[in-house]
């Protein structure tokens, strides 16, 4: 197995995974990473010139044999407890960036939560915030 990864890459391996669910990194999904990394406290130490190398490491992850529990161990193991909420926030707004969920993208959803183990009503809340972010008329 690969070392741990870094509380930053555990989050960008999370948000890659989810853009990839479904074999189709979209525009919005990859502009929604950018996006988050940019902006979000937990990423204010982390170095934007990384991304590609996270990203890519991931995607190479993800083909392999076992990929995607490699994956989700790597998430599991580099995330502390108080990030792991965080983590699944991040998941649920890639698969909302492009205006649509696919089946894929919603069992894995499903998977990252109980790998995380982000409890249901924490887990509603959170789904219901980022619903409300994307909403249109």
């Amino acid at each position: 197995m690969v070392a741990t990864i870094s509380h930053h890459n555990a989050l960008i391996y999370t948000m890659v995974l989810v853009s990839a669910a479904d074999r189709d990194m979209t525009d919005n999904e990859i502009a929604t990473i950018g996006e988050s990394i940019r902006t979000l406290p937990v990423f204010r130490d982390y170095d934007l010139d990384q991304l590609g190398d996270a990203a890519e490491t991931c995607a190479e992850i993800l083909d392999s044999d076992e990929g995607l529990d490699t994956v989700l161990g790597l998430i599991k193991e580099g995330l502390p407890q108080k990030l792991r909420e965080t983590a699944y926030s991040l998941a649920c707004e890639i698969a909302a960036a492009d205006g649509k969920l696919s089946q894929e993208e919603l069992r894995l959803l499903e998977i990252i939560r109980h790998e995380l183990e982000v409890g249901r009503l924490p887990a509603a809340a959170i789904e219901r915030g980022v619903r409300a972010r994307y909403a249109t008329v």
